[in-house]
């Protein structure tokens, strides 16, 4: 199971909801601490004004003076656990529901002046009355001519833990509704901080679609490098498929005087009795000028995207490769919507499909089917035969650059390459696998146009 979400908004969500829990846990234990320590500050008062009346009550020698003993009114009701006790060599005196056993006290935390210029400090500490009631204790230790005498006093500690609870229920409700609100405007803050991104996102698919040349260069500070080094990502790709068409121009055009010769020379009586070669030398031309077509296309102020209907360029296809190929009769099934519209160039669409079904219809023994599907922004078409195949170790050599298969004898790989090529200059790509019928699966990846845009 995966900790880490993949997404930055998970991720900032998650560490937003872990600090802001954090934190509140943190704000629940503070504030109740402190809250603690004030209701536990107006029990230690009422205990150390009976601390301080018991201390002046102590005599000298040690002994009690009980006439000065004067408890408050709730040190009278029996079994509450408000209680005192003086222990001293000369004796042992108790009143109300007394602690019982030793006291485990912490420092001082208040300083009496019992009597002139002696010091005495007051401890806090928790124990056990004598009716078992759980109390808060402050004791107190003086000198005398006997030795110490330890004053102590308790009360109930429920005193002050009841009105703590009564104060925390709404103080941990009021956390909760801080903690969903601050959720929600963590939410709020990762959808409009986040909005930017998206924005980026759809900018750079209309660069891609065509619909935009580069990324807006208004963008926040913290995106505005990563557009800067993508538009020039787009300006480099543009420079090298300009080099790229100028030098297939270049060679394009050193062609044209050899052709033009060698059909003077075909022209002449005799050379060509069929006009097969002549013919040939025709379509090398026509070649030539498609290439150079698109190079002037390439160019800057050419460059242009085109819209080409899907279906409509399969079907053209198909009837002239059934002319064709007449001596080979075979099943094909077409499954392509007639909606189906892809950016790609027209001439260059009916290139790849043609040399891609030609190859098909060439190796298969009975059947070729064609289908397309709509792939997110990509429009897939998949032509499947049931030849012979590719082996598995040779579908790679059928796509390699300079390699043929048809050079080397029989076999699937014709125009593949210039397939291949004629795909990637269109923002597409194209893949060789094994049918489920044992032959060829080429599969044409192309530029979808937007449903909106596509009508």
């Amino acid at each position: 199971m995966r900790l880490v979400p993949r997404s930055l908004a998970g991720r900032l969500l998650g560490i937003a909801t872990l600090t802001t829990l954090a934190a509140l846990v943190f704000a629940a234990f503070s504030i109740g601490h402190v809250l603690e320590r004030f209701v536990i500050q107006g029990l230690d008062q009422q205990l150390d004004a009976e601390v301080t009346m018991l201390v002046r009550a102590v005599r000298g020698d040690g002994t009690l003076d009980r006439a000065r003993v004067v408890d408050l009114p709730v040190f009278d009701t029996p079994g509450a656990g408000w209680g005192w006790r003086v222990e001293s060599a000369r004796g042992r005196w108790t009143g109300g529901d007394p602690i019982e056993g030793d006291v485990p006290i912490a420092g001082p935390d208040r300083a009496l002046l019992p009597r002139g210029g002696e010091r005495s400090g007051v401890h806090p500490g928790e124990g056990v009355a004598r009716s078992g009631e759980r109390v808060h204790v402050r004791q107190s230790t003086i000198a005398t001519t006997a030795g110490p005498a330890v004053v102590t006093v308790s009360g109930p500690r429920h005193l002050a833990l009841a009105p703590l609870r009564d104060a925390l229920v709404p103080l941990l409700g009021s956390l909760a509704l801080l903690g969903v609100g601050l959720v929600v405007a963590t939410v709020l803050q990762l959808r409009f901080g986040l909005r930017p991104l998206r924005t980026l996102r759809a900018s750079l698919a209309d660069v891609r679609a065509g619909r935009a040349g580069r990324l807006p260069a208004d963008q926040p500070d913290e995106l505005a490098p990563l557009a800067a080094e993508l538009n020039a990502l787009i300006d480099q790709n543009e420079a090298g498929l300009e080099h790229a068409r100028r030098h297939v121009a270049n060679l394009a055009h050193g062609l044209k005087t050899p052709l033009a010769a060698l059909s003077l020379k075909l022209a002449e009586s005799g050379r060509d009795p069929d006009g097969s070669l002549g013919a040939m030398v025709a379509d090398i031309d026509r070649r030539i000028r498609h290439h150079l077509g698109r190079a002037r296309a390439a160019a800057p102020g050419g460059a242009r995207r085109v819209r080409t209907a899907l279906r409509l360029t399969i079907d053209d296809l198909v009837a002239v490769l059934r002319r064709v190929h007449a001596d080979k009769p075979v099943v094909l099934s077409i499954d392509v919507a007639s909606t189906l519209v892809v950016v790609a160039d027209a001439q260059d669409l009916s290139e790849m499909l043609g040399n891609l079904l030609d190859n098909a219809w060439r190796h298969t023994a009975t059947a070729i089917t064609i289908n397309a599907t709509r792939i997110g922004a990509s429009v897939e078409v998949r032509i499947e035969d049931d030849g012979p195949g590719i082996a598995e170790q040779a579908l790679a050599d059928a796509l390699s650059r300079g390699r043929r298969l048809d050079e080397r004898g029989d076999g699937h790989g014709f125009g593949l390459p210039i397939a291949e090529e004629l795909a990637e200059l269109n923002g597409g790509r194209l893949a060789l696998s094994t049918a489920r019928s044992g032959g060829l699966c080429a599969t044409l990846t192309l530029p979808a146009v937007p449903t909106e845009l596509a009508g």
